[in-house]
């Protein structure tokens, strides 16, 4: 059995902390039992990994999130890159082309797919491990994992089973489905609870031939390298609605389990064991407030609660939790991330400014790992100013290598390759500027430090 975790999403719904480079997975306010900060991709791997998942499982993520992916869970999880962000339906697809063509799995093989950000118990995990028996019990097309409903939420999906199917004794006892039902009004979602419906947590299994025949009907390539190429020809809707609800044969395992979706502040804030993260002050007579601060001004709260303050490079929400999730329909992502982790630490923009004379200047924080580098690069239309604020660290430019650490000036002129690698933990004001019509261009020809030494000259 292969396990697919899908990594999408734009990170709308827990702006600011999270956009287009770093969505909710990837935000580090969950804590693990070493009382560190942890995200929910790192949370759901390290449950993967302990339950005994982790050799049979991929991550199907965006080419802007590989970086901060490979950062958070480590770069020898294999990753199945989507060319561009087209909903589930093609990211599923293009994973199962991916098995089909890059392993040696069989068409009879179970894949299950699951996103990537439940907070779930580790016996969750278990109830997966079940889905390849009743697959292949039932032969139905496609299993589903339904969560025992603790109350008539108007936030989820539901499913709606026929009869219990009459299995051996031992077995996992699945369900066949009859319909779907999407967010319901409460007074609905308690009647499809009094008929058994079960909440839909997104999780789904099939057997590869499946979905190999599904891109055959469609006239769609099999193989991943083509299906690739042609990304942008796969209809850009989900799973549920392109394949669920068109299929006949469907069973559901029901799970009886802690499950929640994490998606807006008032539900990821249940989660988190501190109600402050960051500088600043919660007063005593707040109830039900959290704070989440990434910079370095305080915020203080007094006399407010049921309230979400969340602090980010990005911008600042303030919010009742009840409102928090109408806040998709009011930011606006026209302004580019101004805070990104990439696998070798993190960038914080300080200022971006245009000038009348046409020049744009662009002000950055960067923090470099020990051990690690940036690639070896270039700028087309920008040239740089590097002040180095904090640790040591060995620098190159066309092929010249010398040692910095804190106080030393680097400039390097536009088309100038260059490059550095943190000895101890560095930290870089970068300041960038150029002609603001002029595109700039970043040509990278090497990533790890021993391509750059081997193709360059040490004096």
């Amino acid at each position: 059995m292969k396990i697919i975790l899908l990594s999408g999403g734009s990170g709308k719904r827990l702006w600011p902390l999270s956009n287009d480079a770093r969505s909710k997975q990837f935000l580090k306010v969950l804590e693990n039992e070493n009382n560190e900060l942890i995200s929910m991709v790192q949370r759901v791997w390290g449950q993967i990994t302990a339950n005994g998942l982790a050799d049979d499982s991929y991550i199907a993520t965006s080419k802007s999130q590989i970086e901060i992916m490979l950062s958070q869970v480590g770069e020898n999880v294999p990753l199945i890159i989507e060319p561009e962000r087209r909903d589930t339906f093609a990211a599923v697809t293009l994973s199962a082309s991916y098995l089909y063509s890059h392993t040696s799995v069989g068409l009879d093989e179970v894949v299950v797919v699951l996103p990537v950000d439940p907070y779930v118990e580790d016996h969750f995990f278990d109830t997966i491990k079940n889905m390849e028996s009743v697959l292949y019990d039932s032969n139905a097309d496609i299993a589903l994992i339904g969560v025992n409903p603790t109350y008539p939420s108007t936030k989820y999906g539901y499913i709606i089973p026929t009869d219990l199917k009459s299995q051996r004794p031992n077995e996992p006892k699945y369900l066949h489905v009859s319909s779907f039902m999407e967010k319901p009004t409460e007074e609905v979602a308690e009647y499809l609870i009094s008929k058994n419906a079960l909440w839909n947590c997104g999780v789904f299994a099939f057997k590869l031939g499946y979905i190999v025949e599904l891109l055959k009907r469609k006239r769609l390539p099999i193989e991943y390298g083509e299906l690739s190429n042609n990304y942008h020809n796969i209809p850009k809707i989900s799973f549920d609605y392109e394949v669920l609800e068109k299929a006949t044969d469907i069973v559901v395992l029901p799970y009886e389990g802690y499950w929640k979706d994490l998606g807006t502040w008032n539900t990821l804030t249940e989660e988190m064991k501190n109600r402050q993260i960051g500088k600043g002050i919660i007063s005593d007579d707040c109830d039900n407030t959290h704070l989440i601060n990434e910079i370095d001004i305080p915020v203080s709260i007094l006399g407010l609660s049921n309230i979400v303050v969340a602090v980010s490079p990005d911008g600042i929400l303030v919010t009742d939790k009840s409102a928090s999730p109408k806040i998709k329909n009011f930011i606006n992502f026209d302004q580019g991330p101004m805070y990104e982790e990439r696998k070798w630490g993190w960038v914080r923009i300080l200022d971006d400014q245009y000038y009348e004379d046409g020049r744009c200047v662009i002000t950055k924080r960067v923090s470099i790992q020990q051990g690690k580098n940036l690639s070896y690069r270039m700028q087309v239309g920008r040239e740089e100013v590097w002040t180095i604020v904090k640790g040591r660290g060995e620098f190159v430019q066309n092929g010249n290598f010398m040692d910095v650490s804190a106080g030393n000036v680097l400039h390097i002129p536009m088309k100038t390759l260059h490059s550095i690698r943190a000895l101890t933990e560095l930290e870089i004001i970068v300041v960038q500027s150029g002609i603001k019509e002029d595109p700039n261009q970043l040509i990278e020809l090497y990533q790890s430090w021993g391509e750059i030494a081997a193709h360059c000259i040490k004096v």
